[in-house]
């Protein structure tokens, strides 16, 4: 069992290793970190969504920014998409779960908002149709996804497509990028 231990912390490490070498990544690191930051500033919000884990991850992430990182700070307008229950279970059961992030969209989202959608596939269906409200909507579209990008690879402005197929792995790596852009987005809000 020691070995099957090592043997995923190094499969974890060897992804981030990828992602440390890879200059691209950095450079979309920096543009979506000014992306949000310009965002914020201008008074518009930041929206997550995601399923299963990576929607954990998208309410993690989003509580980042409306609570705090490293500051004690002002809050900044950014929610989860799948936090109301009611309405979950209300448009799934209504309409279809596949549109559950699209009508929030419709109803929510503005010009210049950010949305982030979450999903190791790269396929989720709800989570690319809420992709193509937001773009009707003039929103920008960050993908957080695995290796391939997935149908999310067409529809997200900014991709971050993490160099694994396992889906662990990009969760992982979803949440150390997900924090490198928290931590410098508040420090270029907030000094």
């Amino acid at each position: 069992m020691k070995e099957k231990i090592k043997d995923i912390i190094q499969s974890s490490i060897s992804v981030k290793q990828q992602l440390l070498a890879d200059e691209n990544v950095h450079a979309r690191i920096e543009t979506v970190v000014d992306v949000i930051t310009a965002a914020f500033k201008s008074g518009k919000k930041v929206l997550f969504c995601g399923n299963g884990g990576s929607a954990a991850d998208a309410q993690h992430l989003a509580a980042e920014f409306s609570g705090r990182f490293y500051k004690d700070r002002k809050a900044l307008p950014s929610d989860a998409l799948h936090c109301n229950t009611s309405y979950l279970t209300a448009v799934g059961n209504d309409y279809s779960y596949d549109v559950i992030y699209a009508r929030l969209i419709e109803g929510i989202g503005v010009e210049g908002d950010v949305l982030v959608g979450i999903s190791t596939s790269g396929n989720s269906p709800n989570i690319i149709k809420a992709f193509e409200a937001a773009h009707a909507n003039k929103m920008i579209t960050v993908g957080f996804t695995g290796e391939s990008g997935g149908k999310m690879k067409e529809h997200s402005d900014y991709l971050f497509n993490v160099p694994s197929k396992d889906t662990p792995r990009i969760q992982e790596s979803h949440i150390l990028i997900g924090h490198i852009i928290c931590q410098l987005v508040e420090e270029k809000i907030f000094g």
